[in-house]
């Protein structure tokens, strides 16, 4: 009997696949290469002037007196990226092995958990300059009553990292949950049945058996993570800090929440409209996504297991 679905030549898949080609050939090839090309230039986006100067944007980020602002830039992406991964994770498949509980009223505790995902990043970050205003947030409120203390969580700067942080966790919380979820209830019985007959207790059996058995979860979880923490945390940012406040010496180069995208954005469209710097710096986080990417891929995946064994 012949195989219907397999193709007989190469035109039909083509024309099949030419919707999805064209779609992202013109909102992710073409941008990226356009991006890669005004990286080479010195362009001004109010003013538009465009003057070649091959890499000396690039050279701009790292050497010269623009650098130290783009050197503590960057070290704070990696730490806010580094902190909204793990702590996202960790947070996440914890909840997700409690909602998965056979439980009265599981299904509500799963639609409270999974709701923030909904929201958009500006939404999310208008929630938390709400909930964390220092003289009518919720939160002062709340430790003023409890403690006598009102953080100033605006205007201090490790205060004011850690917001955008919990900000970011919270946003994605919902995401990953939802997948783990389908990752646990996917785990068989029979092996927590095993570890309760052999005296295993809850923390024991969540690291043998559940832990492991999402793994190839937390592996995708991981990127998509990491991809929201470098391009989509700009909302939150933007809305609850405005990437500021400065910190102290020798992170006062720049605000201590502003992290490479928003940096991004303040150079192609703020007061310098310096657009090539900024693709550069686009250019740039690409380059660390992709190689941390490859390099998840290439030592990462040897400690995800599949399957039962």
């Amino acid at each position: 009997m012949k195989d219907n679905a397999v193709f007989r030549g190469r035109f039909l898949a083509f024309v099949l696949l030419l919707p999805s080609l064209i779609i992202l050939t013109i909102f992710l090839y073409y941008p990226t290469i356009q991006g890669m090309v005004l990286s080479l230039y010195r362009a001004n986006l109010f003013l538009g002037t465009r003057r070649f100067i091959g890499l000396e944007n690039f050279k701009s980020l790292f050497v010269g007196t623009l650098s130290p602002r783009y050197i503590q830039v960057v070290g704070q992406s990696f730490i806010f990226s580094a902190l909204v991964v793990i702590l996202g994770i960790c947070l996440s498949v914890a909840l997700a092995t409690l909602a998965s509980q056979k439980v009265r009223g599981a299904r509500i505790y799963r639609l409270f958990l999974i709701w923030p995902f909904a929201l958009s990043p500006a939404v999310a970050g208008t929630i938390f300059l709400f909930l964390f205003n220092p003289e009518v947030g919720t939160v002062n409120e709340v430790l003023k009553t409890l403690f006598g203390v009102k953080p100033r969580w605006l205007d201090t700067p490790t205060l004011a990292f850690t917001l955008v942080v919990l900000a970011a966790v919270w946003k994605n919380l919902g995401y990953n949950i939802v997948f783990y979820l389908a990752a646990l209830q996917n785990i068989p019985a029979e092996l927590g049945e095993a570890a309760e007959i052999d005296g295993a207790g809850p923390i024991q059996q969540f690291f043998s058996i559940t832990f492991p058995m999402v793994s190839p979860m937390t592996f995708f979880l991981v990127f998509t993570n990491l991809t929201f923490s470098f391009f989509d945390a700009f909302g939150m940012i933007d809305i609850i800090t405005g990437g500021g406040p400065v910190g102290p010496k020798p992170f006062d180069n720049a605000g201590l929440t502003t992290i490479m995208i928003y940096q991004v954005s303040e150079d192609g469209f703020g007061g310098s409209g310096n657009s090539g710097l900024a693709a550069a710096l686009g250019n740039i986080i690409l380059l660390i996504v992709a190689t941390i990417t490859f390099l998840q891929f290439r030592y990462g995946a040897r400690r995800v297991q599949y399957g039962e064994n």
